[in-house]
């Protein structure tokens, strides 16, 4: 869900007091590993539908393989109305399910013996929900091209995927592999995920194989009069298959437009390590909405332009040196589809990483002091409302935040490691650790201290988990300098460089007041840009 701060915020079905957000039940079955989500483990989906464009209608079935971790007799499908599940079998046989709003439990007639693989058959059909504001307010987009096709697309972020098909929506479990197969509507394409295995001539189905895991609200439809166009990428796996789906009429503007992504792939390649799903290729596929990361088949809806809309989020120029969603939007290929966190809480790993991906494309290309001016340039957009880090297990989001306060902060460790290939290597390693994982807070902090060799709980306590900028406040006595933290949590104490006569030098904060002498003009005397604290001159 991209760039929330500068849009309005689809408003999230929790009650607000003046103290504390009140979570309900729903929130609870959305956002927990319920007893009848535990026991079972995601191994494959058939997710096979149907969509009628004119109606705004679909209908069709979810084939779930799993594999018995334990032995239950309950088992937890999400699906949201106004669709509905019209009846979910077992072996051929129709199973009993208890419905609780958008949580339905299947009653297994089957005996789950430990270590088998079994699956269900989920039907269902309705006329899905209508997206408001894509992707920020998410479900289906019904709109026509230019010419009055259909031009139909999905996405899901936050409300979650079961809100246009039955699957187990948490996202501490991703599903092995995938098929998707889509009957579109006559004379039009439908693109998916993954690789397209076949199309069905006679009913204009098309079948996609992702063969890698992937989340579920990177799972998406998108159909319209699409033109391909394609190139060949020699990369660090090998040869990637770069595709690119566009409508019939932007095919000559697209083929300019989009030699963004093979820079993109280049530069993050470079800071992040290999392509993560090289199997499946890599697609930019056009869709009426602004845009999203869904794994190997990246929307895009930026309208041709440099920047985001044509605009620049850093205010400094630099934000025009690329189309921000081609960019952001992959940079997610790495951090949230790669790297996929357990619980939306920690929202911040998809969003801070990929946002401070912006900024290293632009270190790549135009090195890094334009690097840092744009990251810089970011702190504008930065409220400072409330903790980057939301509440777990009720399907919580921290603060939209996460995007730009999240990339100063790594900026800010890049500081702090004060190397920059330990750094890129730290980058390329967390792909490495946890490729194809989904993980928490805890682990991506603790990789980083080690690698590192830094102890950062109390800096990432500081930036995650408090909505406080440090405030460093110093003074000047002729030559030397009087300074401490303030506006920060117990223990913190990170190093900050400062600059003397144009040469960098060291001082070790804490809350406690310090005094260093200083060589050279104590005029001269300013706090590195590239830390994200504010200074305050006594």
């Amino acid at each position: 869900m991209k760039i929330k701060y500068f849009l309005s915020i689809a408003v999230m079905a929790v009650s607000i007091t003046a103290s504390s957000q009140q979570f309900t039940t729903q929130d609870t079955l959305r956002g927990s590993i319920t007893p009848e989500r535990e026991w079972w483990d995601l191994n494959y989906y058939h997710l096979d539908i149907a969509v009628d464009a004119e109606k705004k209608y679909i209908t069709g079935s979810n084939t779930i393989r799993y594999k018995v971790l334990d032995s239950r007799k309950v088992l937890q499908v999400d699906l949201q109305p106004p669709l509905t599940i019209d009846k979910v079998t077992q072996d051929g046989k129709e199973l009993k399910v208890e419905h609780k709003g958008n949580a339905h439990f299947v009653q297994l007639k089957k005996e789950q013996i430990k270590g088998d693989f079994n699956e269900i058959v989920v039907h269902y059909s309705g006329h899905p929900h209508v997206a408001v504001r894509a992707p920020w307010d998410g479900g289906f987009s019904w709109a026509q091209d230019d010419n009055g096709n259909p031009f139909v697309a999905t996405s899901c972020q936050g409300l979650g995927a079961s809100i246009w098909w039955p699957n187990k929506d948490h996202m501490y479990d991703e599903v092995d592999s995938m098929l998707i197969s889509v009957k579109a509507p006559k004379g039009l394409m439908d693109v998916s995920n993954g690789r397209l295995r076949k199309v069905d001539s006679d009913t204009n189905t098309y079948h996609w194989f992702v063969s890698n895991p992937i989340n579920n609200y990177g799972v998406n439809v998108n159909i319209g009069d699409y033109v391909h166009f394609g190139e060949k990428y020699e990369g660090e796996k090998g040869t990637l298959d770069m595709d690119y789906y566009v409508l019939r009429d932007n095919l000559e503007k697209a083929k300019e437009h989009f030699k963004d992504a093979p820079k993109m792939m280049e530069a993050f390649e470079y800071w992040f390590g290999p392509y993560p799903f090289y199997e499946d290729s890599f697609k930019l596929v056009e869709v009426p909405y602004l845009g999203m990361e869904h794994q190997s088949s990246v929307t895009y809806g930026n309208q041709y332009k440099k920047g985001y809309l044509g605009k620049d989020l850093s205010g400094t120029g630099w934000g025009l040196k690329f189309d921000f969603l081609i960019i952001h939007e992959a940079g997610h290929e790495w951090f949230a589809n790669n790297i996929t966190y357990k619980d939306i809480a920690d929202m911040w790993i998809h969003e801070g990483f990929t946002a401070y991906s912006e900024n290293l494309f632009l270190d790549y290309y135009h090195g890094k002091e334009a690097s840092a001016d744009y990251v810089i340039g970011t702190r504008a957009n930065i409220a400072n409302d409330k903790p980057i880090i939301g509440t777990y297990d009720v399907n919580s989001q921290g603060s939209k935040d996460m995007y730009y306060k999240g990339s100063n902060m790594l900026h800010t460790i890049r500081q702090l490691v004060d190397d920059d290939e330990k750094w890129r290597q730290i980058l390329r390693g967390l792909n490495r650790e946890f490729y194809h994982q989904t993980v928490s807070t805890e682990q991506i902090e603790n990789y980083i201290s080690k690698k590192s060799g830094i102890d950062l709980n109390k800096f990432f306590d500081q930036y995650l988990r408090t909505a406080d900028i440090p405030v460093f406040e110093y003074e000047i006595n002729k030559n030397s300098v009087t300074f401490r933290y303030k506006n920060v949590v117990d223990g913190f104490a990170m190093p900050l460089k400062i600059w003397v006569d144009d040469k960098p030098k060291w001082l070790h904060p804490t809350t406690q007041l310090k005094s260093k002498k200083l060589k050279g003009d104590a005029s001269t005397f300013k706090v590195d840009r590239n830390f994200y604290v504010n200074a305050e001159k006594k």
